[in-house]
């Protein structure tokens, strides 16, 4: 398989980063694995990103809904207002384990590439990988 440039995780609970990150690399899904634990920080490593790396190679970032200071939605909002040349060739996937309606709802009007519901699993993944990056997992 050929791999992402990066995966961002972008959770307040470090524990799912970290678990979500050892999958990853177990798949050898990128060659970078970044993590933050709200949106100003994910805001800040996509702008590092973008100063480092080709502006095409495909970014995947999975985003946690709820945060604290800035969750996923307002994440979403603040992307889309950076400069052109700050918005790589990123795919956006809300990653979350609950969601009440009112969310729902909002998540479904956002421009991202889709929802997955936690814990992040080889299936899930491969579906991402699939939909999102024409890429898929060897089979076994």
């Amino acid at each position: 398989m050929i791999k992402l440039s990066s995966v961002l995780l972008v959770d307040d609970d470090q524990l799912t980063n970290d678990l979500n990150k050892r999958l990853l690399q177990e798949l050898g899904v990128a060659d970078q694995y970044l993590s933050a634990n709200d949106g100003v920080q994910a805001l800040a490593a996509l702008e590092q990103l973008a100063l480092d790396a080709n502006p095409t190679s495909p970014v995947l970032v999975l985003l946690d809904v709820k945060m604290p200071r800035m969750d996923g939605m307002a994440f979403v909002d603040a992307y889309q207002q950076l400069p052109e040349n700050q918005q790589q060739a990123v795919v956006i996937v809300m990653h979350t384990a609950f969601m009440n309606s009112d969310d729902l709802g909002r998540v479904e009007s956002l421009p991202i590439a889709g929802l997955v519901s936690k814990p992040l699993t080889k299936e899930k993944l491969d579906t991402i990988l699939k939909l999102h990056f024409q890429r898929r997992f060897p089979v076994a």
